[in-house]
């Protein structure tokens, strides 16, 4: 990471995953970020990409917005403008919790609760350079997809954003090898992000490796991690990872730890069920132990705490995080553990959850209210519901 409030008021119908058409209104529409990136099918040598800029791309509707593409108001803004790469038809990988997935039966243009439309390519880097000096949006991060031509399409989108403004640019994707990387590196990509969503090699394989009918492979990830720390340094590579698949709250304590320890920035997501997929029925992580997860991340990523340090019981569940409370409370006050987790700048709203609530991943300041009942679920306040 929300009482009820007009945060969004928009003309727009959209088909949200879980129940079928929808008013865009303040209650459906969430803005997405996407959880699974796929590896790229087989394909030749990276390529330079001057002349092989998609015609289409399509952008987050919250995105659309801001960029004066799509009609509607919104109350949290996102702070970076999110892209995804365009094609037809579905991702060649097959992540079950993912829409875009091969056997998904979830429509091309939907992710999480949201649409990404689609606009021509110049159409959306012309937006971004009209207001590029109003400091609303402070990133640029571009979602791929799977499919043969993906880091040709990366390579020429970058390169123009970078030749057309000065704003970062990340990039999520699947990389086959270091030199993918440095061609990314080259064309003015400041951030990578590789997905690791699960918390162990287990929950990885039957989620979005062989069991699942994709080509990721657990070690493998670890290893492009490592190489992509050494391309664009410790501190500028992201991972992504999924409370809620069926690990345990030590499990992802650990490879919180593992991370971080790499030099590798981990960003957390609440699962999130989506119709059509193969995980629609699953239910989404107890808020509890989101927000334990949420304060070990924020303890170990400041070097506070580390995994070692903290006292798990005999389900794995946090039940000592290793500071003592008034620490603790000190930090959970602060309410940061509890904001959006990712790239610099990137608040993702209410990608997890309606902006009605419950929040998982605030995308904004939070409130006292919000505070003390964050306090209460972590057993630091006015009682405990552990």
């Amino acid at each position: 990471m929300c009482p009820k409030s007009p945060f969004l008021s928009t003309v727009l119908s959209i088909e949200d995953p879980v129940s079928g058409p929808v008013k865009c209104d303040s209650e459906n529409l969430n803005f997405h970020f996407i959880l699974c990136f796929m590896r790229p099918t087989k394909m030749s040598q990276p390529r330079r990409a001057h002349n092989s800029i998609p015609k289409k791309i399509r952008v987050s509707t919250g995105t659309g917005i801001v960029l004066g593409l799509v009609d509607g108001k919104i109350d949290a803004t996102p702070t970076t403008a999110y892209l995804m790469t365009y094609r037809k038809t579905k991702c060649s990988a097959n992540c079950k919790f993912c829409p875009q997935a091969r056997t998904s039966s979830g429509k091309a243009g939907m992710l999480s609760r949201v649409s990404w439309p689609a606009f021509p390519t110049k159409q959306v880097i012309d937006k971004l350079k009209e207001i590029s000096d109003r400091n609303i949006l402070r990133r640029v991060c571009i979602q791929a997809l799977n499919y043969p031509e993906v880091f040709t399409h990366l390579q020429a989108i970058a390169k123009k954003v970078s030749e057309t403004m000065s704003i970062p640019i990340s990039v999520s994707c699947q990389p086959l090898n270091a030199a993918d990387m440095k061609h990314l590196a080259e064309a003015g990509v400041d951030r990578i992000g590789i997905p690791l969503d699960a918390a162990n090699s287990e929950l990885f394989n039957k989620v979005k490796g062989k069991h699942a009918g994709g080509p990721y492979r657990w070690k493998r990830q670890f290893e492009l991690l490592k190489k992509a720390v050494n391309i664009f340094g410790r501190g500028f590579v992201s991972t992504h990872l999924i409370v809620g698949l069926g690990e345990t709250e030590n499990e992802m304590v650990d490879v919180i730890q593992n991370c971080v320890d790499m030099g590798v920035l981990p960003g957390l997501f609440a699962f999130t069920p989506i119709r059509g997929t193969r995980m629609e029925n699953e239910s989404q992580p107890p808020m509890q132990k989101y927000r334990r997860i949420q304060a070990a991340r924020h303890l170990i990523l400041n070097g506070i705490s580390r995994s070692e340090k903290m006292l798990f019981d005999d389900k794995g569940q946090l039940v000592d995080f290793g500071v003592e409370k008034g620490i603790l409370t000190s930090i959970v006050q602060t309410g940061q553990p509890f904001l959006t987790s990712g790239c610099p700048d990137c608040n993702r709203p209410y990608y997890n959850e309606k902006p009605s609530g419950p929040i998982y991943n605030y995308p904004r300041k939070l409130r006292e209210e919000e505070v003390s009942e964050i306090q209460y679920q972590l057993n630091l306040g006015r009682g405990s519901d552990l």
